[in-house]
């Protein structure tokens, strides 16, 4: 079970692990920190109190940008009344050991947060909670940069499979490119044909599939809990 205690969260950077036999070394906090950022999610550790533990790079711009969660009082919180209510509500239901989804909408902007108990109400570590962001756009995952080079796809081919991932339609694709639409239905047969599948939808499963892999890490303020040197640049 993953330890969301002081010891674990705030102790020492060399800080390593080892099972009770003394052998296998465990992963330290600083791996566990950069394995969080390389994760195309936003990811929070929180408290009983809703308060911030931890928040990975992703998590981190979210809350930045406040456009449906924010960090107050290093707490987690909505932009809303409304949007803070319903987090509450996910977060009580948490502590009592029970999942949750809250999905919430503001203007053309949508987010989704998931509520998953870390502990057992039996065990005696301090409780917490992972909160897991949805995905705002899986086109900028860079697995799909390199599922495109695995399949040794042009340049423009890996622009139609951006295309189709962004939901456009064929003619808006041809249009955004500047070519007519049998070039585009071309390259999405030759993508079909590489990525062996029958259609674009399970082409598109397929991409939906892929490992969450961030495309790049940018330095944004961090938060008070967590450890800059941990961050990426």
């Amino acid at each position: 079970m993953l330890q969301t205690t002081d010891s674990v969260w705030r102790g020492g950077t060399a800080h390593i692990d080892t099972d009770p036999d003394g052998v296998r070394p465990g992963i330290g906090r600083p791996h566990l920190m950069r394995v969080f950022d390389e994760i195309d999610y936003g990811m929070l550790i929180i408290d009983v109190r809703g308060g911030i533990l931890h928040a990975n790079h992703l998590a981190r711009h979210e809350l930045a940008n406040g456009r449906i969660v924010r960090s107050l009082g290093n707490n987690l919180m909505g932009s809303s009344a409304r949007f803070s209510a319903q987090i509450q509500e996910a977060i009580d239901a948490a502590f009592r050991g029970q999942r949750g989804l809250v999905m919430m909408q503001a203007n053309d902007r949508e987010l989704s947060l998931a509520f998953t108990p870390l502990t057992h109400p039996l065990e005696i570590d301090a409780p917490s909670v992972l909160v897991l962001m949805s995905r705002q756009n899986r086109c900028d995952n860079l697995a799909v940069s390199m599922f495109a080079r695995a399949l040794a796809l042009s340049r423009s081919e890996e622009a139609v499979l951006v295309g189709l991932c962004r939901g456009l339609e064929i003619g808006d694709i041809a249009r955004l490119h500047n070519v007519a639409e049998s070039t585009v239905r071309s390259q999405i047969k030759t993508l079909r044909i590489k990525a062996g599948v029958s259609s674009i939808r399970a082409l598109l499963q397929r991409v939906n599939s892929l490992p969450p892999v961030v495309p790049s890490l940018h330095v944004i303020t961090p938060m008070s809990h967590n450890a800059t040197e941990f961050s990426h640049p």
